[in-house]
């Protein structure tokens, strides 16, 4: 009857911490997008305090 309809690839999509990319749709035609999380902080590695 009707011709099965495809959805259009997203671009990738970044902002300050957080980049978005569409995935490959599955069998059932479900497509999801895969979050990447760039972090917030830097972490400093611990030194030992001087004795006094």
């Amino acid at each position: 009857m009707s011709e099965e309809k495809t959805k259009p690839t997203v671009p990738t999509g970044h902002s300050r911490f957080l980049t978005t990319r569409q995935k490959e749709p599955t069998e059932q035609g479900f497509v999801g997008y895969e979050t990447i999380w760039e972090s917030f902080q830097t972490e400093v590695p611990y030194e030992t305090p001087k004795t006094p």
